[in-house]
């Protein structure tokens, strides 16, 4: 956002509205809930983020493709120095730091995930972080939290295995999400663009991968020396946290996620995602390689100040439209695939993500096609039953998951709905169930690590109809998360929506974090 942005008003009574609202947020009563506001400062390039006991003001400037940042005025104790990624990592360290404190935590690659969101026309006036230990209990919310980009809830696993993939085992490193995609297209052998594309700082990218690449194929990850995968297939278990799954692999609780990390390299520290950290913004992050303020999925809900209108993605009547709103200039793995291997077939499964997939149950949604009817929830293989029957969101997000292994498991079998298949070069399936369970329980408990248990049975299930296709050993897998899950407080609770009313500025606040002032 600059001053020029007509979509912002510059005007001297905005900026002073959009001051009160911060100080509201600021208010030492709020601190056990507000962890750092974020903005756009009011010069190009420029951020500030603002806690109760100091400010950091930060501009950016080009670095070949990407940027470099340089704080240049801190007052008090600059709330996002710490931006380590290895902290509280493995997950006895993170459970000896319960709900750690703004001075205690970390918030990996922070001056870049604000910067990048700021660039969206769509971007609010303020934005606002909870505490680790916040829990929304007055909007709904659950003993897992995420959202913040402290490193806990920013912190998805990340395991690269098979064909074209290192075998290191757990590494101590960490990437980001947006480093996924172009990582991918890497497995595949495949190379940069024709006519290159364009990098995180809007400059032309000669070695782009993709139509806007903001991430970089990790190297850690590949084996340059080994023929590149034939087909590749990627897991997304929703809002399973790193150090939990990693974890429970370990002690032979998730024996498939086991074999794939035996396979290939496991980033130990994770795979860090985008502000904000939550579902779609950052399910497209995964599949574009670009950050949600350049993808244009902001959030799961935001503002559109141009049209004057409310955006939410996250529900179940916008789910199959939301990439309506995905910007131009990006381009989808599923599209770069075909367009760099002529014919080939490429299938999303469970995802709205789906720009360029030749299969996607969103497009036989939106399409009006009748999907396959799962059996009763409680005749599914790989469902952990004391949790199937009483917790809904646990119910059907199991017959959701369970829909995808069998669409999967058609496809790869060469026929599927009436339509001989043959095998996918590209094959996403996303898995829905432990984001409900992590958010029902908190990640340390009974219910998530069922849901990882049966997650697991599923992904065995993937794994079988690769190997039933004769193609396992060109095959090349991942696996991701589109965010964290941190265990709050239940004594932690709070809303900061008085102290805006109190603060007496016209404001909408969307996603509990976006506040637009006079809207």
């Amino acid at each position: 956002m600059t001053v020029t942005d007509p979509y912002h008003p510059a005007t001297d009574a905005h900026a002073a509205d959009v001051a009160r609202a911060e100080a509201a947020l600021l208010d030492p009563a709020m601190a056990h809930i507000v962890d750092v506001v974020l903005r756009a400062a009011d010069e190009p390039d420029t951020y500030e983020a603002a806690a109760v006991d100091g400010r950091v003001r930060f501009r950016r400037r080009p670095d070949g493709p990407g940027w470099a940042f340089d704080a240049v005025r801190v007052e008090g104790r600059n709330p996002l120095a710490d931006q380590a990624a290895d902290r509280f990592s493995p997950l006895a360290e993170e459970r000896a730091n319960p709900h750690p404190d703004r001075t205690t935590t970390s918030y990996p690659f922070a001056y870049e995930q604000v910067a990048q969101l700021f660039d969206a026309p769509a971007a609010p006036d303020l934005i606002a972080i909870h505490t680790a230990a916040h829990n929304w209990a007055d909007q709904g919310g659950h003993l897992g939290e995420h959202g913040s980009i402290g490193v806990v809830q920013a912190r998805a696993p990340f395991i690269v295995a098979g064909a074209g993939a290192a075998q290191r085992g757990i590494v101590p490193e960490s990437c980001r999400l947006v480093d996924v995609a172009p990582t991918v297209l890497s497995l595949l052998g495949i190379e940069s663009r024709p006519g290159g594309g364009t990098g995180a700082n809007g400059a032309h990218r000669d070695d782009a991968l993709l139509a806007r690449q903001d991430g970089d194929a990790q190297e850690v990850a590949l084996d340059r020396g080994a023929p590149p995968a034939r087909h590749v297939v990627g897991f997304l278990l929703d809002g399973a946290n790193a150090n939990v799954l990693y974890d429970l692999a370990g002690r032979g609780e998730a024996p498939n996620v086991a074999r794939l990390m035996a396979m290939g390299t496991t980033f130990g520290h994770g795979a860090m995602s985008s502000l904000p950290t939550v579902t779609l913004a950052n399910h497209t992050s995964i599949l574009t390689g670009a950050h949600p303020g350049h993808h244009g999925i902001l959030h799961n809900a935001w503002w559109d100040r141009r049209d004057g209108e409310q955006v939410i993605t996250n529900s179940p009547a916008h789910w199959i439209t939301a990439m309506d709103r995905l910007d131009p200039g990006v381009e989808t793995v599923f599209s770069a695939v075909r367009r760099a291997r002529p014919g080939s077939v490429n299938i999303s499964l469970n995802e709205p993500c789906d720009a360029g997939a030749d299969f996607s149950v969103f497009d036989l949604m939106r399409r009006g096609e009748m999907i396959d009817r799962p059996p009763h929830a409680e005749e599914l293989p790989h469902a952990t039953l004391r949790f199937v029957r009483p917790v809904k969101e646990y119910k059907w997000s199991s017959l959701v998951d369970h829909t995808a292994v069998e669409q999967f498991c058609g496809i790869w079998s060469g026929s599927y709905r009436g339509t001989a298949w043959p095998v996918p070069t590209f094959s996403w399936v996303n898995f829905s169930l432990t984001d409900a369970a992590f958010h029902e329980g908190g990640p340390y408990s009974e219910i998530a690590a069922a849901a990882v248990h049966d997650t697991d049975a599923r992904i065995g299930e993937v794994l079988a109809a690769v190997e039933r296709a004769g193609v396992f050993d060109q095959t090349a897998f991942f696996l991701v998360a589109d965010h964290g899950m941190e265990e709050s407080d239940p004594g932690c609770t709070g809303n900061w929506a008085d102290a805006l009313d109190d603060a007496g500025v016209a404001y909408r606040d969307e996603g509990y974090s976006f506040i637009y002032v006079n809207p």
